[in-house]
């Protein structure tokens, strides 16, 4: 069941409100407002991955962009002990001459820094990002 939830603001922001929310590729305002107003929440809450304390539990998506040779590399980062990976997948994207994995995992704070830094200075690695999964209190899983 939805329900409705209204706010005002100011007339320069309501004016530009709609051309903010195509900009950000959504057609729909109640969709962009939920996933924006979920987003500030956890970023007030948790902050981003180079902010949070050292010793806070996350889990989320480890994106690496690369070139061929380093795959020995990204192997022994998924079966690190500091962080458990429960799912990885490898793709290449022959538009952007790419490799892509993307490794599903959970650990600290402190450890998915180490490991970013670590491939952030590693040669033919392009790209290094992290998305963490959303807070939930309950649901799925």
């Amino acid at each position: 069941m939805s329900k409705i939830i209204t706010f005002s603001a100011d007339q320069k922001f309501a004016e530009d409100f709609d051309a903010m929310i195509q900009k950000s590729g959504y057609n729909n305002r109640s969709q962009f407002l939920r996933d924006a107003s979920l987003y500030f929440a956890e970023m007030q809450q948790r902050g981003e991955l180079t902010t949070m304390a050292d010793d806070t539990i996350i889990e989320g998506h480890l994106i690496v962009y690369f070139q061929h040779d380093v795959e020995h590399k990204l192997a022994g980062i998924r079966h690190s002990p500091d962080l458990e990976f429960t799912s990885y997948n490898h793709n290449c994207l022959k538009h952007s001459h790419s490799c892509v994995d993307v490794m599903q995992g959970i650990g600290t704070a402190a450890a998915f820094r180490r490991v970013m830094e670590q491939m952030q200075n590693t040669a033919n690695i392009d790209k290094v990002t992290f998305v963490s999964a959303p807070i939930r209190q309950e649901g799925c899983c």
